[in-house]
């Protein structure tokens, strides 16, 4: 299983390369990345942290980009909806998917302290759900897994 987010890297090319990926993929499936929904997504990957909407509204007004709560959130769906972003249920939050262009179930592990995300890749035929699920003949088509704990960072 590999993880992004807590792991030290090139955080310039991580964004530079998503935004390209994300371009490329909106081309491909022939979806308009408009500039709020571009803007959306460079702010979530600022940082690997989780952002609820109300994080990302006061840069988009600033911007001029609009100032009202339904224009992050349609951003915010656009890009959940077509493998950009994935939304952090504990959090009511948002982040930058850490995968774009491959198929993946992720799995996120989410610091208790500074809301850091790391994102996972989890394989849904192994382990014990998936026994459970093959036992009981049933297939399973989404998950989400999320554990709350403590980043490297803050438990040092």
């Amino acid at each position: 299983m590999s993880t992004i987010g807590f792991d030290r890297h090139d955080h310039t090319r991580c964004i530079t390369d998503t935004m390209a990926t994300a371009d490329a993929h909106c081309a491909e499936e022939g979806l308009q990345f408009t500039p709020v929904r571009r803007r959306v997504l460079e702010i979530l990957l600022a940082e690997h942290r989780a952002l609820g909407a109300y994080d990302i509204l006061p840069v988009l007004a600033e911007e001029g980009l609009g100032s009202q709560p339904p224009v992050v959130y349609r951003a915010l769906d656009f890009l959940v909806k077509n493998g950009l972003a994935h939304r952090i249920e504990l959090l009511n939050a948002y982040i930058a998917c850490a995968h774009l262009g491959r198929s993946h179930r992720p799995s996120f592990l989410i610091c208790r302290e500074c809301r850091l995300v790391a994102e996972a890749e989890t394989e849904l035929a192994q382990g014990q759900l998936g026994d459970a699920a093959r036992e009981a003949g049933f297939s399973i088509e989404r998950m989400v897994v999320e554990v709350e704990g403590l980043c490297p960072a803050c438990a040092a």
